[in-house]
């Protein structure tokens, strides 16, 4: 039986020529997580049901976000619900 990989959700506002942001994809990549960019916009309201499919999040580093609150907002999903989080 194959083992099932965690989905991650990187909260931040993805910039492919964000240095940091690229590096990041090739260490969840490496350690062989399912990961998915979530933009902060997308989280400020209804953060439970935005959130509810990622086994874990990421705060992801290297932002300004766009959406400060909706960062904030995943960090208190996280912090009520019990889910992993990694802040940078």
């Amino acid at each position: 039986m194959a083992a099932v990989r965690p989905l991650i959700g990187v909260v931040g506002d993805f910039d492919p020529r964000n240095a940091t942001h690229r590096f990041t994809n090739t260490a969840l990549d490496i350690a062989g997580v399912e990961f998915v960019w979530v933009a902060t916009d997308d989280v400020e309201h209804g953060s439970a049901e935005r959130l509810a499919p990622y086994n874990g999040l990421w705060i992801s580093p290297g932002s300004p976000y766009r959406n400060m609150e909706g960062a904030l907002s995943a960090v208190r999903y996280a912090r009520e619900r019990g889910v992993p989080l990694v802040g940078t």
